[in-house]
């Protein structure tokens, strides 16, 4: 078992990933009760929706107190920055287990989380990004590949999951050591876990896959689309942010599924920059429709090994087996 895994007593080193509107509580505390780190969604601060779906999974945990010690919460450092309310209400109203910050500077919200006594976990997308993380105080370090899906790093200033990840584990082990590597990206089974651990993480950050569970928030209807896709049919680019009206920093996009809206766009963002009015109407009238040729899925290149839409206490027995056929495998 891995420093990690003992640190926050689970079954198996995994980390929900806290996606926006999709890790909401019942997800979240499934994932904690399963022995795994549960993160609920926070994503862009949104105070109403953290505390509601928080709330959620406190209750469904109920007084078990190991699960609790594994449910915490993620926000968006660049809309922390702009209000951070839900964070100051989750530390003044909670004792999460942990608080992660991605994309932006960790630095001004570090000391707060430190101080409330959760443990604080920083995604980078870059070498570069390692010791400003570590400066804030990072616990826990997650090493993001462009191969995630939804928000991440630009294909052109990212870095591959499985080139990412040892490459941070020797700056960690010289310069951080007692500090956990969680890997990410394009991991969707034990087998991918067994991988990451195999190249120096303490453990996996996993998103897409438990995505694809009964407990997330995301429209069955969209779970049904991922199940049917495959790995070739995912891309990164600008074209939803734009159509969201959501004004990401240029150095991240957003990995989904390439449909026809996302064709329609892909090789002309800058025109959809300056007269974005037609598309985000087009957008808008696919999402009343439910039309996923227009409506966003955002998921990670591991969507070819999504084959079905299980419970999340359920798939994590099968990760945890498939995990440890695999570590075997490795060892002979």
């Amino acid at each position: 078992m891995t420093g990690f895994a003992e640190h926050f007593d689970l079954k198996i080193p995994l980390a929900l990933a806290p996606m926006a509107l999709a890790a909401g509580g019942d997800l979240a505390s499934a994932c904690a009760r399963a022995g795994t780190l549960g993160l609920v969604g926070g994503g862009y601060g949104d105070l109403e929706w953290t505390a509601r779906e928080y709330q959620i999974a406190i209750d469904t945990i109920g007084g078990d107190a190991a699960a609790m010690g594994r449910l915490g919460c993620g926000f968006i450092s660049w809309k922390l920055a702009e209000n951070s309310a839900a964070l100051d209400w989750l530390i003044a109203n909670h004792k999460p287990a942990a608080i992660m910050l991605s994309f932006g500077d960790p630095r001004p919200f570090a000391k707060r989380i430190v101080s409330s006594g959760a443990a604080l976990i920083c995604q980078i997308h870059s070498l570069k990004d390692l010791p400003l993380a570590i400066e804030a105080g990072a616990k826990i370090i997650v090493a993001q590949g462009t191969e995630a899906g939804g928000h991440g790093a630009t294909q052109d200033s990212g870095r591959g999951t499985f080139a990412f990840i040892p490459e941070a584990a020797d700056w960690i082990a010289a310069h951080a050591p007692g500090t956990y590597l969680l890997g990410a990206g394009g991991i969707a089974d034990g087998r991918g876990v067994a991988a990451a651990l195999a190249l120096g993480a303490d453990g996996v950050m996993m998103g897409s896959r438990l995505w694809a569970t009964k407990e997330c928030l995301a429209a069955p209807k969209a779970k049904e689309i991922v199940v049917e896709s495959d790995g070739d049919g995912t891309a990164r680019s600008a074209v939803f942010d734009i159509l969201r009206r959501k004004n990401w920093p240029e150095i991240f996009d957003f990995r989904a599924i390439r449909n026809d809206i996302h064709r329609e766009w892909e090789d002309r963002i800058d025109h959809l920059k300056n007269a974005p009015e037609k598309a985000r109407a087009d957008y808008g009238e696919g999402v009343r429709n439910d039309d996923y040729n227009r409506v966003h899925i955002g998921i990670g290149e591991s969507i070819g090994l999504i084959t079905g839409i299980p419970a999340a206490a359920s798939l994590i027995d099968d990760i945890q087996a498939e995990m440890d056929s695999a570590l075997k495998r490795i060892h002979g």
